[in-house]
């Protein structure tokens, strides 16, 4: 059921997609197998709350300093220097800013940062952030995806086999299993 899931995000994202239990398992494993004490992300100020709490609260506690950027304007741009991993949500949930993905992630590139996009919100039908550049997609699949509360999942996707086998690592270790029917029903 997984595979069957897997596959279809994949087809969608353009990559090899990681189905977790939900979104924000999906956002922990990415900040886990991409950020290491002494890091610096760069976060929409604008961007889903719980990301912002789990960046003050968890990513900082263990040394990862956190830089919050507006996304109008592609804002992220001037927060770079240094920066291990540039995390975009385009549009912005709830104040729906948008960025440019393909600016942000030619600067981000230039600058030897990594970059995900929360595609949340536009979904892969709207936007192909990994043929923009990015490096990672992460969406919560209980919203738009599957019809917003029938199921609760999320997923990450890559282009990078490395770094998909590290994500599946992280799920399996953390517990972000999602379940089968739950994969069955999407």
């Amino acid at each position: 059921t997984w595979t069957a899931w897997e596959t279809a995000l994949g087809l969608l994202d353009g990559g090899e997609a990681v189905a977790f239990a939900s979104g924000m398992a999906a956002i922990d494993a990415v900040f886990g197998t991409t950020l290491r004490p002494g890091d610096i992300v760069v976060l929409p100020s604008d961007s889903y709350y719980t990301v912002r709490a789990v960046a003050s609260s968890w990513l900082q506690s263990i040394g990862v300093q956190v830089r919050l950027a507006p996304t109008r304007g592609n804002g992220q741009i001037e927060a770079l220097d240094g920066a291990r991993l540039v995390w975009i949500e385009t549009p912005t949930n709830p104040q729906l800013d948008v960025c440019d993905i393909a600016a942000v992630a030619d600067a981000a590139r230039e600058k030897g940062a990594m970059v995900a996009v929360d595609n949340t919100t536009a979904t892969a039908y709207l936007q192909q952030p990994l043929q923009l550049g990015a490096t990672l997609v992460i969406a919560s699949d209980t919203k738009a995806l599957t019809g917003h509360s029938d199921v609760l999942l999320g997923h990450v996707t890559t282009t990078d086999r490395e770094k998909a086998a590290a994500l599946r690592t992280w799920r399996t270790q953390h517990g972000a299993i999602p379940g089968p029917m739950e994969a069955w029903l999407a």
